[in-house]
């Protein structure tokens, strides 16, 4: 009786036990689904491996003949004159990269025999006076059919004054005018429409003028007086440009472009047709801690915010105009300078990000082992990198780049990583060529275009030994005045966006970390916005298809004739596909066969080759068109 007592008494405490492991099995069972679906996501983001619309060719695809044509073009300028030189420099960079047949002669090795008998000629020459009677000769060719692009404003003295009215100026003041900003009066440059921009580091540059009623003005001076800075003017049977800023560096190239896209009845030059941005330092190792504004702002740590606030709103840029990243990886935040390195083991933020990434069809590059830019013992810094160190040998750079090779290799194994972006844009001599000999998989170097005290600089261009130059243009979420105008430039140029930006850039007061993430990410939403209204037609790349587009602009060479209302255009080196600038001064363009074409701005077509001949028809402008 007692046992069964016992029995009975501990029934209902099985019954207890039973009920409360059921609930507590189906909690365990639970939490086990919220780790599974966490590592998930955190780890094993999949993507699939996407096929480039853009692939880079072996250069045995560009082994066209080179195709000889008489020059069009004639750069006349003085090697005795800062301005003149500075002119010189950056026109020649800018027909070269057109494709524009020209030849150069210098006023003072060949004074009283320059020959006037081509198409266009660019005068830089700012003294008018050592041209002596030569400058009348020059304006009886243009009356009777020439055209010529003044790209340096002259002295206003008493030989500017002798044939100003002949490019369309009524009076010239004796003093230079200040230019502090630049205001467009017309759509012939893509994105300048009713825009101003702000001038960096502004000076007594342009000429103090009142033009003629005929004058057609494209920019003036972004303030009340509205100071012409470019206009065209018909002379007799020619047309003269002027222009009037006196600003020779790199970031305005495409303005000078633009310019002497005016000249010709027709202009056309090749275009690479891409947009590229960039995420340096991305995937890498996340700081720990806190930052200063992040936690007034939104109350988390750094890892937090980059997981939760600052990847959600970049990929809000890719799903709003289909932007495609590309992430350069750096795997260790180490200041190592000598082998053995050690590999990174926290991998579960590289994959999260990495195949987030991917998966968006983003792209991932090298950066580095660490933030140490690669280059030799004797490399000086000049002590303006204080935290940076040179690397021990040779050896011990390639060794940094092999480990870092193994590593992604490791994370993603479907990737080619065929970009490299140095740290800070910092590249030696030998790093480069380690690059070369050594990592025949990276195709592209991706640093930047404008020239600095340290930085490896480029052009969009092929080196000879077969690397592709894709230099990044603007960065940060602060688009100043400065980048602006390069961003305008090239878009005018060579129809490219390249921009690139750091995680770590929320965290940097000097690049307006106080101004709060939600700010910083508007002005960069600005300038996209901006970007893709303006060129609506431009493609989005990533790193490698962008080398893969500079390298068939790069080799591409068009020849161009024209038969009454025909242009034909045939174009040496055309791969599979080719991308131009049709600049349309006179009459309209009917129709195009072998490609098709949209117009960007006032008379500014973008023509996509289909086959290697094409044939634009023009139909004549009729009044009131």
């Amino acid at each position: 009786m007692k046992r069964k007592a016992e029995k009975e008494s501990t029934r209902p405490k099985n019954r207890i036990l039973r009920l409360q492991f059921g609930k507590m099995q189906w909690a365990m069972i639970l939490f086990g689904l919220m780790i599974v679906v966490l590592l998930f996501e955190r780890r094993n983001v999949k993507y699939e491996q996407s096929e480039s619309s853009l692939p880079i060719l072996n250069s045995e695809s560009f082994s066209g003949p080179s195709v000889q044509q008489d020059p069009e073009c004639l750069l006349l300028w003085d090697s005795t004159q800062e301005d003149s030189v500075n002119a010189k420099t950056e026109m020649s960079a800018v027909l070269s990269q057109m494709k524009i047949p020209f030849e150069e002669q210098d006023w003072e090795q060949n004074k009283g025999t320059a020959s006037f008998g081509y198409e266009n000629i660019i005068l830089a020459v700012n003294q008018y006076e050592k041209l002596g009677t030569s400058l009348l000769e020059l304006f009886d060719h243009i009356k009777a059919g020439g055209n010529m692009l003044v790209l340096c404003p002259p002295e206003p003295d008493t030989y500017l004054k002798l044939v100003s009215d002949k490019m369309g100026i009524r009076d010239v003041g004796a003093t230079r005018y200040c230019v502090e900003g630049l205001r467009f009066k017309s759509g012939f440059m893509i994105g300048g429409k009713d825009r101003d921009i702000e001038v960096s580091d502004p000076f007594d540059s342009a000429l103090s003028v009142t033009l003629e009623e005929g004058a057609a003005v494209h920019i003036v001076s972004a303030d009340d007086k509205e100071m012409p800075l470019l206009w065209e003017y018909a002379y007799g049977n020619g047309k003269v440009v002027f222009y009037n800023l006196n600003f020779f560096e790199k970031v305005y190239r495409g303005f000078y472009c633009a310019a002497y896209s005016l000249l010709s009845d027709i202009c056309i030059w090749p275009v690479i047709n891409g947009s590229a941005f960039y995420i340096d330092d991305f995937p890498s190792p996340v700081p720990a801690g806190e930052g200063e504004f992040i936690q007034r702002d939104y109350h988390m740590d750094i890892k937090t915010f980059y997981t939760n606030v600052w990847w959600p709103d970049i990929e809000e840029l890719w799903k709003k105009h289909g932007i495609r990243y590309t992430g350069l990886v750096i795997e260790d935040y180490s200041d190592e300078n000598q082998a053995p390195f050690e590999g990174n083991d926290d991998l579960q933020r590289f994959r999260y990000f990495g195949n987030k990434l991917l998966d968006d069809g983003g792209e991932i590059g090298f950066h580095g082992y660490n933030h140490m830019p690669l280059v030799p013992e004797d490399f000086d810094y000049k002590n303006q990198f204080d935290t940076y160190r040179q690397w021990k040998s040779r050896e011990d750079m390639r060794l940094s780049i092999e480990e870092l090779n193994r590593f992604c290799t490791w994370l993603f194994p479907k990737e080619k990583f065929q970009v490299y972006v140095p740290p800070s844009n910092i590249l030696s001599e030998e790093g480069r060529q380690i690059l070369v000999e050594d990592f025949p998989q990276i195709r592209a170097i991706a640093s930047i275009y404008f020239p600095g005290e340290f930085e490896y600089s480029q052009d969009f261009m092929v080196s000879e030994d077969g690397m592709i130059e894709t230099p990044r243009i603007i960065s940060g979420y602060i688009i100043g005045s400065y980048m602006e105008t390069g961003a305008i430039s090239e878009l005018n140029f060579h129809y490219v966006n390249s921009h690139f930006q750091h995680p770590d850039d929320v965290l940097d007061t000097d690049r307006g970390v106080q101004e709060g993430w939600e700010k910083l990410k508007n002005r960069l939403t600005e300038y996209t916005d901006w970007l893709y209204e303006s060129a609506p037609d431009i493609r989005n790349l990533t790193g490698s298809e962008m080398a893969g587009a500079v390298q068939r602009y790069y080799y591409l060479e068009p020849r161009i004739t024209r038969q009454e209302n025909e242009i034909h255009i045939s174009l040496s080196n055309f791969s599979d596909e080719a991308w131009l600038f049709t600049r349309i001064n006179e009459g309209l363009l009917e129709s195009v066969e072998g490609g098709t074409a949209v117009e960007t701005a006032d008379g500014l077509y973008l023509l996509k080759a289909e086959s290697s001949e094409l044939v634009l028809k023009l139909t004549e402008q009729t009044g009131g068109d």
